[in-house]
This record gives C-alpha cells, structure tokens and sequence, in this order.
C-alpha cells in the first residue's frame, strides 16, 4: 500500500473548536460547522480500512489528535473521538456488514455499549427492541451500534448489534453539569428485525478476535475492545488538563491579587502549582505511552492480548482521567474566584472532566480491583468489562 501523509488537527481545526465551545454547550450537541469539517477533515478515516478507502493507520495514531482537539473543547475531541472509534469498531465486524456500512465511506455513528436491549431471534436475524443511555453524537448519525443480549433465552449472549439511524428514536434527556455538548440523549429501539451479519459478539471484540481481524489482516483490528476504548475516552481529559495548565501559566503573567495587589507570578504558590501540573501531565504521558506501547507490541507479534494485560490498561486509562482530573482542581483552586464566571473556559474544563470520571470505564475502584484481581489469580467474570 502506498505510503500517504495522515490528516492531522491543525491549530485553525482546534482553534474553531474553541471559538464554537460556548454556543456548542448551549446547542447540547455539536455545532453543524463543527460536524462539517469533521467530515471533510479526513480524520474519521483515520482507522477505516484501505479496501473502503480509509488510511487503515496503526490505532494508536487517533490518539494525539483526540487530545489536542480537548485543547479547544473537550466535548468536541469526546464526540468525534467517538466517532474515529467507532469507524475502527465497524470494521470489526464481518464483511457483509462492513461493504454495507462504508458504503460511501466513513461514518457518524454513536455506540451505547451496555447491554440494556433485548435481541430475539427471528429467522436469520433477531428482533431487537431496548432503550439505551449515553448515545453520545447521535444527533447526527448515520448508523448506531448498540449492546443487546441475542440469543435464544437458554442460550443468550452479549453482542454488539448495528442498524440505520432511521430505525431509532431519539429522546431529548441530555441536561448535564458538563460534557454537554456531546448530546449523549438516549436512543429508543422498538421491534426492529436486524439481520444475523449485522452482530458481532462481544466476547470476539473484547479479546480481539472478531472477524474484521482476520479480514482486514492489520494490527489495527487486532487491538482489544476496552483498552481501545479506555484510551480514546481519556484523551480529552489528559487534553483538558494540558489546556488548562496552559491557561494558568498565562493568567499569571497578568494575574494580580485581590487585596494585596502582589502579581501572582511572582508567589512561590503559584509557581509550584504550575511546576507540580508540568511534571505530573509528564507522567501521565509516559504512562499512556508505556500502555499503548505494550499492547501495540503485542497486536504487531500476532499474540493474544491476556485479560490481565487489557486490565491493566483501563486501570492506566482509569488513572490517566482521574489524575488529570485531580491536575485541573489544582490549578483551579489557585485561580481564584474569577475563575468560576462562565465566560471563563477555566470552570467549563473542570466540569467536562468531572462527566468524563463518570464514565463507566473510569470506576477506578473497578479498574484497580480487576487489575489486581488477575495479577493475584482471583477468578472474575468471563464478560467483565476489560
């Protein structure tokens, strides 16, 4: 395959971002200018495969550009983060479903992942009705992927189950204290029939082994579920927490005391809180990297990623959000009042990062049990979310 240069989020891209992150709050969705150049930036193709006209890249290279976008608005870098995700998820499934679904090539499609539907089989296929939360970007999707147990009732299993935008409903729930932008409303399904090619299990997804790996026959599809998506989802939250060090750093420049009149630069408190985010995010980017590097090894070996492997990645996922989380309240508590207005992005970083620690991959009670729950020989669910 000929070697062709990646698109990338420039500065501009980022930039529009952040002059779009109040009115995108506002709108509880992303802005259509937003989806726009989305769209047209290559970015969603990023992890396509090369037989449907994608850049069929190693899957660690939509993570940069994931992070840097958080440097504008972190809702924005989660939703179409997302969206790079779940092109890379498609093509996880078989062939049939994937000449269907890239068609035209990549797509907006949201994936509410818990299992909360039920699939019964009809025919060669099943009969899919459910309501599912957190459809993050289903506002403007083209298809959706959702989690349903298929199956016949003395033989149900977990699967990922994909079908137009045209068969849900959607239904406005999305009033959040952050990531509001994401419109992550709900998504009603009522007695769809869903051919049999259009599932995917989900015991082949998380280890790595459903058929677009052999398919496509690259490391990219090789790589597990849950690290995947624990990696992409902390993007913005690392991204936030750069951003917002960047912020503080320049408001000390110009900050001056209440009451005292001193200029903060020059307090030793405020140096040290900016020193400590400095060398904390630098570790938290040598963990990503250390993580990411592991498993890439791995895939690039041909050899089965183990359970205690995929733990120990949420539980660095896991970390990563939470730490970064812990560096934006650091440096919002020397920030001072001003620091709350809402026309400060300051108050808007810590509230989107606040919703992202609420996300179900980042229990870091979970994630640190789990971890240590393998490394120590202790049994656990076979469908655990790692």
């Amino acid at each position: 395959m000929a070697t062709r240069t990646a698109p990338s989020v420039t500065e501009e891209f980022i930039s529009r971002l952040a002059q779009r992150a109040v009115a995108a709050e506002e709108l509880r969705r992303l802005p259509a200018e937003t989806v726009e150049d989305f769209r047209t930036s290559g970015l969603a193709g990023l992890l396509l495969p090369a037989r449907y006209g994608g850049r069929q890249s190693e899957f660690p290279e939509i993570l940069d550009p994931i992070r840097r976008m958080a440097h504008g608005c972190a809702s924005s870098a989660w939703t179409l983060g997302f969206y790079m995700l779940h092109n890379w998820m498609l093509a996880l499934f078989g062939e049939q479903a994937q000449d269907e679904v890239f068609a035209a090539g990549p797509v907006l499609c949201p994936a509410p992942l818990a299992p909360t539907g039920r699939g019964v089989p009809d025919g060669d296929g099943i009969r899919l009705s459910g309501r599912w939360s957190w459809a993050t970007g289903v506002m403007d999707a083209d298809w959706i992927m959702v989690g349903a147990i298929c199956g016949p009732d003395d033989a149900p299993y977990p699967a990922l189950v994909l079908l137009p935008a045209a068969d849900i409903r959607v239904e406005d729930v999305w009033h959040t204290a952050g990531m509001r932008a994401t419109g992550s409303n709900d998504v009603v399904i009522e007695n769809v029939l869903v051919p049999s090619h259009r599932l995917v299990k989900v015991i082949d997804i998380y280890s790595g082994t459903a058929p677009g790996a052999e398919l496509h026959d690259a490391s990219a599809y090789r790589w597990p579920m849950v690290p995947a998506l624990a990696l992409v989802a902390a993007m913005p939250a690392l991204g936030s927490a750069e951003w917002v060090a960047d912020l503080f750093a320049e408001r000390l420049a110009e900050r001056v005391l209440a009451y005292s009149g001193a200029a903060q630069k020059n307090q030793p408190a405020a140096q040290i809180r900016l020193g400590d985010a400095r060398v904390r995010l630098r570790a938290l980017r040598g963990l990503l990297d250390d993580t990411v590097d592991r498993i890439q090894d791995a895939v690039d070996a041909r050899e089965r990623i183990s359970r205690p492997v995929r733990a120990d990645a949420r539980a660095a996922a896991a970390y990563i959000v939470h730490e970064s989380r812990s560096v934006i309240a650091d440096l919002l508590e020397a920030s001072g009042a001003s620091a709350q207005f809402v026309t400060n992005p300051l108050q808007r970083a810590k509230r989107d990062v606040d919703v992202i620690c609420g996300h179900v991959v980042f229990d870091y009670d979970v994630a640190r049990e789990l971890s240590g729950a393998l490394e120590a020989g202790v049994k656990i669910s076979p469908i655990s979310m790692i």
